[in-house]
């Protein structure tokens, strides 16, 4: 019996964020390089996103680079680089097909520029497509995300775009990469890994916490199904009391 069986397809998260961790020890497990298991991270890639789509989920956001990945050795960021490149390649007949919008959201000025012509050709691709909107975090990290958005700010503030006595919470995720994109609800972490590595700091504020210890290259589209099953079985209180919600 698959656990699919078990998900309340009324209940679904809208959104899932996913922090794809632990290509590098698994590749070390197996007696390879690291740049192998980000290779082999790439299957578990295809069967998540499809996964959701046929669940029905809106918005799938996949952590792919962090703005401090770029401290790692060359070699592996150029085989990164190169990996997204091939992937993208690879994925749009997928995407198309599956009916998946792909957005972005990062510093991508600091990506070359074939991994930037490829992003946004497939953005483009498939920016008619109305199911799963896959939005992948890359050249991203939250603190880059808030303070770019105080830059904003600050500079609409200058020019009397808005006062500042009219600064809010509206208006700062105005100026989120994110804005107009629902918070996640679920948050997946794998590798055994208890933190969240400067990822949607702002945006995981009311978000459920979902570790699991298995490694990227070994998670499938089961333990997708294990993570929304223990998601559903949880109170969402949204800082009320168990009480008010159950008033409801």
């Amino acid at each position: 019996m698959s656990l699919r069986d078990k998900i309340n397809m009324s209940k679904l998260p809208v959104h899932i964020a996913v922090i794809m961790d632990g290509n590098g020890r698994w590749a070390a497990l197996h007696g390879h390089e690291r740049v192998f298991g980000h290779q082999k991270g790439v299957e578990p890639v295809r069967n998540v996103v499809e996964a959701a789509a046929e669940l029905g989920i809106g918005y799938l956001t996949l952590y792919a680079f962090s703005t401090e990945n770029w401290g790692r050795p060359d070699d592996e960021v150029s085989a990164l680089m190169e990996l997204m490149v091939q992937s993208l390649n690879n994925e749009k007949d997928n995407l198309l097909k599956n009916n998946i919008r792909l957005i972005a959201i990062g510093d991508f000025a600091r990506l070359n520029e074939n991994v930037r012509t490829k992003l946004f050709d497939t953005i483009n691709l498939t920016s008619g497509s109305t199911g799963l909107t896959l939005i992948l975090a890359l050249s991203y990290s939250s603190k880059w995300e808030i303070t770019e958005a105080v830059r904003k700010l600050v500079r609409d503030v200058n020019a009397g775009v808005i006062d500042r006595e009219a600064i809010c919470e509206e208006e700062i995720e105005k100026r989120l990469t994110t804005y107009g994109i629902p918070d996640p609800d679920l948050m997946i972490r794998t590798s055994g890994e208890l933190r969240i590595s400067n990822f949607l700091l702002w945006q995981l504020a009311y978000s459920e916490f979902y570790f699991t210890d298995i490694l990227w290259p070994d998670f499938g589209k089961e333990d997708l199904y294990g993570a929304i099953v223990d998601f559903q079985n949880r109170v969402r209180r949204f800082g009320k009391t168990s009480e008010q919600i159950l008033e409801k």
